[in-house]
């Protein structure tokens, strides 16, 4: 099991670029471009997903068990099992590493093992040496249980499942367990040792019981086409849950897509580095006890209470966006270390908030939120630094846009935060970066075009609103310490993710502000106000 390090070691192997891809008999997988059969450490950029990946093989394989080495094996020496009801097969002059008896196949020993058919009431189980890397390909595989899990790795050093390139492969599980022990088996593919999965094709996993995918140790996902429909979590890792290539789609009744490890430190994160990943939550979509990174890839959040929920949280590239129902993004958890007054990120007439271990860090890529609890939400401090952040809050003025108990400073990025006036948290003092604080006389109903000109009368940001709307906190480059920016409503605006440029013809003059004059803040943390770069 190699080293586990701190959230600030995950966010560092973030700024890394290129991750090598492996192959079955010297032939790339689909998805990875620019590699060799051997696994070397070659640049390379995610062509199935449309994203550029930004974490290197080496530093990778020195936080995860994922080695890609573990995804190139000789065709030859693969094990073939033809799986069917009371008559499954392993190919005539195979390892004695596999054996079926009755409807249950087992693997104890090292090795590839191609498994093809259909198990209508059956099991998979993988019951190997702890030093054991065991490679299952699924080639058309149908696997299905009534009293329990048909896939469980009991032991192994790691377990790889390989989705052959053109198949349709399914797991299903039973909506009963007969052991509900506290040990035992609790999702439709299951794993005690480190789980990888890989390959172009595809699989469907039914969790009818609790979880879709489950590993309690490290999980990466490398490739394939997944859909996960679970009674519980989708996706879960527990020392680490790292999204690496592939097309994920994931709907659970409670978290989408987590890592759990709440006993070992520097364990229990989340890395999204490429792929793509869709989650429909019934509780938080993505979520790290320690760290949740994203780096690359796709990431959307379509429904969910809290969105992306870990006590720091980063993101350093790729697109995320997020919907929910309560916070967009929320560092929180843990215990709180601090008491902050007067804020220097936002304020509640003066009043005193914990400010905790928790972070926001976001230094690129782009995130957009449409949450109806607060958008960007941190129960310690938060930068932004690169980037584009969105954000469409909430439409009551007991939560806010932007909501960090500690300092929010900005020196860099596109920030847009709209939503209500009542608690409206804006840059602090020690921010790099100006912005201006726009506050409607009333709320503005959704689709209404906000725009900022500067006194030459060109517009430097137009906004469109989600939902209704009273109040906005933009903040960029093009905005100047202590100028004086016009803000109107209507016109015409041409904008990607609610941001863009727009025309004042036939807009109306609301107000004047100045870059840096901040009102009172009304956040959890404190008064503020004045004057910030």
């Amino acid at each position: 099991m190699k080293s586990l390090r701190t959230y600030l070691s995950v966010a560092a192997m973030a700024a890394a670029i290129g991750l090598a891809g492996c192959s079955v008999a010297g032939t790339s997988p689909t998805g990875i471009t620019g590699t060799s059969g051997t696994g070397s450490s070659t640049s390379s950029s995610s062509t199935g997903t449309g994203t550029t990946t930004a974490v290197s093989l080496d530093t990778l394989a020195q936080d995860t068990h994922y080695d890609g080495d573990d995804l190139t094996w000789d065709a030859a020496s693969e094990v073939a099992v033809t799986l069917a009801d009371g008559s499954s097969s392993v190919a005539s002059g195979s390892s004695s590493g596999v054996s079926v008896e009755g409807d249950t196949v087992t693997i104890s020993a090292a090795g590839t093992y191609r498994l093809s058919g259909s198990l209508t009431d059956g099991r998979i189980v993988v019951a190997a040496g702890e030093e054991d890397t065991v490679c299952i390909i699924l080639d058309g595989a149908t696997l299905a249980n009534s009293t329990g899990s048909p896939f469980v790795v009991e032991s192994a050093d790691e377990a790889i499942v390989y989705l052959a390139e053109g198949t349709n492969n399914s797991i299903s599980d039973a909506s009963t367990y007969a052991d509900q022990g506290t040990d035992a088996p609790n999702a439709a593919l299951y794993s005690k040792a480190d789980l990888t999965i890989a390959g172009p094709g595809t699989l469907a996993v039914d969790g009818n019981y609790n979880d879709g995918i489950s590993s309690k140790d490290g999980l990466v996902l490398a490739g394939g086409t997944v859909t996960v429909d679970a009674a519980d979590d989708g996706i879960v890792g527990k020392d680490y849950a790292v999204l690496l290539d592939g097309a994920y789609q994931v709907t659970a009744a409670d978290d989408g897509f987590k890592s759990d490890n709440e006993e070992d430190e520097g364990r229990g994160w989340v890395l999204i580095n490429g792929g793509t990943l869709a989650v429909t939550a019934g509780d938080d979509g993505v979520k790290a006890f320690n760290t949740l990174t994203i780096a690359a890839g796709d990431t959307t959040v379509k429904e969910s209470e809290e969105g992306l929920e870990a006590q720091h949280i980063v993101v350093s590239g790729g697109t995320a966006n997020v919907t929910s129902n309560d916070d967009g993004v929320n560092a929180s958890g843990g215990s709180s270390t601090a008491s902050s007054g007067a804020g220097a990120g936002g304020g509640m007439g003066g009043g005193s908030m914990e400010v905790g271990d928790y972070t926001v860090d976001i230094s690129g890529g782009l995130l957009t939120i449409n949450a109806q609890g607060d958008g960007l939400d941190s129960n310690g401090n938060a930068t932004i630094s690169g980037g584009t952040v969105v954000v469409n809050g909430p439409t009551n003025d007991g939560n806010g846009a932007l909501d960090v108990n500690g300092e929010l400073a900005v020196s860099g990025g596109t920030v847009a935060a709209a939503g209500s006036a009542g608690m409206a948290v804006t840059p602090a003092e020690s921010s790099t970066q100006s912005g201006v604080q726009v506050t409607l006389g009333s709320s503005v109903p959704a689709g209404t075009v906000i725009q900022i000109a500067d006194s030459s009368g060109t517009v430097v940001a137009a906004f469109v609103t989600t939902k209704a709307a009273a109040s906005l906190v933009f903040s960029s480059a093009a905005i100047t310490a202590g100028a004086k920016y016009t803000v109107y409503t209507g016109g015409t605006a041409t904008v990607s993710a609610g941001l863009g440029g727009g025309s004042l013809d036939g807009a109306t003059q609301v107000d004047t502000v100045t870059a840096g004059e901040y009102t009172a803040e009304q956040g959890p943390g404190g008064g503020g106000g004045g004057f910030h770069r």
